[in-house]
């Protein structure tokens, strides 16, 4: 087995587009996954999984039908299965999602930002 630590900077250096999450690890039947907000996405909501978004670096909102939550480096927010919800950023926002292998970015509503599954960097 080799031993080596994963380092976010050097995985965020892979890629620049937005909105497209790429697994850096996996435990279980979880991925972890590194990707880039900025500007709107799209409402909508995760019918099997609650969804936990981590920010590495910047800020982000994340809209709800009933109000919002603001996000910044160091602090992350768990929303629970079905809820439905609109990640913003203003500025390149840094994040990391933990959420079961498979778990599509768009969730139930799919569209033009709907990111490739199982993309590894």
């Amino acid at each position: 087995m080799t031993y080596k630590a994963t380092n976010f900077s050097e995985k965020f250096a892979l890629f620049s587009e937005h909105w497209s999450p790429k697994i850096i690890a996996q435990m279980n039947d979880y991925h972890f996954k590194l990707v880039k907000f900025q500007g709107e996405f799209v409402w909508h909501h995760h019918s099997d999984t609650d969804e936990v978004f981590i920010v590495l670096d910047g800020e982000m909102t994340i809209h709800f039908k009933d109000g919002d939550v603001h996000i910044k480096a160091g602090e992350m927010f768990v929303i629970p299965k079905g809820v439905e919800h609109k990640p913003f950023a203003q500025q390149e926002c840094k994040v990391m999602l933990v959420e079961p292998a498979g778990t599509i970015n768009t969730g139930d509503a799919g569209g033009e930002k709907t990111a490739p599954d199982g993309v590894w960097i």
